[in-house]
């Protein structure tokens, strides 16, 4: 039987110690360990504008293709010397496949976060037992309200963002991380937009460091020029490409990221930066509003600072 690991490692003012295995500084450090969700109970769920319309044009759901898609994303991770971990399946949770939302990674350990949707809300539960049973620490738990992955990014050391816009993550439950965060003497950047957009990571991503992906005309100017001033280059993504997903990807370290087929415009973008580009189709998940970045959590990477 395995150790009891505290429900909280998170030091109260700060100074919390890093663990001896897991943990990341950044969204671009060499990706070594990833957890994502499982495929087994997914399905589109109507309750974001990306899987709205889906539902509006006429498409239709096909399982065999959509794990298809699935196997092809999981063995492109594999063949990029990532290790793989999956959430156990539970019904009745159709959009437990977007890993991203329901914890995320920090230098100290993982936060459990809030989930907003009544579909969602019961996936912090395999998230945490998946947590406790494999002895990854637990930094703390969100309690402000609720707050989902797909709207924070640890950028680079010393440096995380977080988005809301007041639906899907709420400025309470973001201000509570900020404070945590600061009192570790890191700097914690905040942006409101609007909720059409579902997530921060339907706006922007890191692809390599420095280096962002951003659809320049959906977001305001002002998140642009803080990212100028952290010395972050911008990729523009075009608006009818980050509504489908197009700027949801991952970056793997080494001048390597995944990054959805149909993003081309991005994929040719990347390789002219020199960046190997591992570009799995995920249409058929992509259309109930989540992608490769939805759909992972890092669990370590090699550390940047330094």
């Amino acid at each position: 039987m395995k150790n009891a690991i505290p429900l909280r490692a998170r030091v109260d003012g700060g100074g919390t110690p890093l663990p001896a295995r897991w943990g990341i500084d950044s969204e671009t450090g060499v990706l070594r360990d990833v957890l994502i969700g499982p495929i087994d109970h997914f399905s589109w769920q109507a309750g974001n504008a990306v899987a709205q319309r889906t539902e509006r044009v006429g498409l239709r759901f096909d399982a065999a293709v959509a794990r298809a898609q699935y196997a092809q994303m999981v063995h492109a991770y594999e063949q990029a010397g990532v290790r793989v971990h999956t959430l156990p399946a539970e019904a009745g949770l159709p959009y437990q496949i977007y890993a991203r939302d329901s914890s995320v990674m920090t230098p100290w350990g993982a936060i459990i976060m809030q989930m907003q949707k009544p579909y969602r809300r019961g996936e912090y539960a395999a998230c945490l037992r998946f947590y406790l049973e494999n002895d990854i620490p637990i930094y703390d738990m969100v309690s402000a309200g609720n707050v989902e992955g797909g709207d924070f990014m640890v950028l680079q050391p010393g440096v995380a963002a977080c988005g809301y816009s007041g639906e899907r993550s709420i400025e309470p439950a973001v201000r509570q991380i900020q404070s945590w965060f600061e009192a570790e003497g890191w700097e914690f950047h905040t942006y409101a937009f609007d909720s059409h957009f579902l997530h921060l990571d339907v706006q922007m991503c890191m692809v390599a460091p420095g280096l962002a992906v951003v659809c320049v005309e959906a977001v305001e100017p002002e998140l642009v020029t803080w990212l100028k001033s952290r010395a972050i280059r911008i990729i523009d993504v075009p608006y009818s490409d980050a509504m489908a997903m197009g700027t949801n990807v991952v970056a793997l370290g080494n001048e390597r990221a995944l990054i959805p087929s149909t993003s081309r415009n991005l994929v040719a973008a990347c390789r002219a930066e020199g960046i190997t580009v591992y570009d799995p189709d995920v249409t058929m998940i992509a259309l109930g509003g989540g992608a490769i970045h939805c759909m992972c959590q890092p669990l370590r990477r090699d550390p940047l600072a330094g």
